[in-house]
């Protein structure tokens, strides 16, 4: 991708430009970002995959009495029927990942990948009917709002006031406060950086808005996936050396922790952490390890010399030393690393290319395709 030319999906921007004075840090509305754009799903189909349990849905719905608001949340899968009417004002489904569901879906969110692939999460649409919202709230990531049906109103403000109403199922903001308000029509594309307040309404009549999500990974919980990766390789790492105290004196006060313990406790800890590479290869791992919920379906093996391409459900990533895909990694050199990390960045390579790869390589490709991960091509 050519960083530096203007992108109509950009409202005229670079992507070098876009993510140097927005990206994480203010709002951008784009007018007609892709003109003439339709749903790429219709609403019989989206409601298809809300039946589905491999697929996330939600529900929410707003009912109003005596001047309150209820708020209720509903995980799916959901039948058409436990669905409300059409008509019905005030309700909206969330389909989580569509992008794994549909290659429609899928080579609309590559044309974010300006932004790092690590990064990129899922396309989740949003269908509402009239009024229907989630309320006033704040998102702990970036996000690309894509108006793909009807038109949505859309209320934005910095909020420095990030308290939720109390006893809610869906996170609101006790005290938004808006400063800008859009409607979007089919095509209009507002970024929003992380903790930017927003508010989004269906107006008339039913809508469907595109969310382009990204990926932010808590640094606990990141922490706590990394540390189990690289627990799984210590044994080797570390190796099998027990214990010894030779020089242990008699213990007047036998609770208290030997201090040469700790010091081989905390031996063994580093000893695990020495490799260069181990604490980046597991972080590669983690980050291209697919969701729970997404499988692949076993194909039989190609034959022949032809081109690949990656499935829709693949995350493959790179480093200096390593090649990812689908939560493993590779050690890869010379002309194969090349080969693969413009796989990788193309997601497909030509027959030329894949007969310019390695023997092994070209091996590793097959096991990929019999596995589901590539399709030959």
């Amino acid at each position: 991708m050519d960083i530096d030319k203007p992108l109509p999906l950009l409202g005229g921007l670079s992507p070098a430009t876009f993510m140097q004075r927005y990206w994480h840090k203010k709002p951008l509305l784009v007018r007609q970002a892709i003109p003439g754009f339709k749903a790429l799903l219709p609403r019989t189909a989206l409601f298809a995959l809300a039946e589905q349990e491999d697929v996330e849905s939600r529900l929410v719905t707003l009912q109003r009495s005596r001047g309150k608001e209820h708020w209720s949340l509903q995980r799916g899968p959901f039948a058409r029927r436990a669905l409300p009417a059409l008509k019905t004002p005030e309700w909206t489904l969330l389909v989580q990942g569509v992008d794994l569901h549909s290659d429609a879906a899928h080579e609309l969110m590559n044309r974010f990948r300006f932004i790092p692939d690590a990064r990129l999460d899922d396309l989740m649409i949003s269908y509402a009917s009239e009024g229907g919202g989630v309320g006033p709230h704040f998102d702990n990531y970036d996000v690309f709002l894509l108006q793909a049906q009807g038109r949505r109103r859309w209320r934005i403000g910095r909020q420095d006031d990030l308290s939720l109403k109390p006893g809610m199922p869906v996170k609101i903001l006790a005290n938004f406060q808006p400063e800008q308000e859009f409607v979007l029509e089919p095509g209009d594309m507002l970024y929003l950086p992380p903790h930017y307040a927003h508010d989004g309404v269906a107006v008339g009549g039913e809508c469907m808005t595109y969310s382009i999500g990204f990926r932010s990974p808590k640094a606990g919980e990141l922490a706590q996936e990394l540390l189990q990766r690289l627990a799984e390789d210590a044994v080797a790492s570390v190796g099998d050396d027990f214990y010894r105290d030779a020089r242990q004196a008699a213990a007047a006060t036998p609770a208290a922790m030997p201090v040469a313990l700790e010091r081989f406790a905390r031996q063994a800890v580093q000893q695990a952490l020495k490799d260069p590479l181990a604490l980046p290869r597991a972080l590669g791992e983690a980050m291209s390890e697919p969701k729970p919920h997404v499988w692949f379906e076993a194909q039989a093996r190609p034959r022949g010399r032809g081109g690949v391409v990656l499935d829709r459900r693949t995350r493959m990533l790179y480093d200096e030393q390593h090649i990812y895909i689908n939560g493993e990694s590779y050690l890869a050199a010379g002309r194969d690393a090349t080969l693969m990390r413009r796989l990788a960045d193309e997601r497909t390579l030509g027959a030329t290319e894949v007969a310019r790869a390695s023997a092994a390589a070209r091996e590793l490709l097959l096991d990929w395709c019999e596995d589901g991960w590539a399709h030959a091509c």
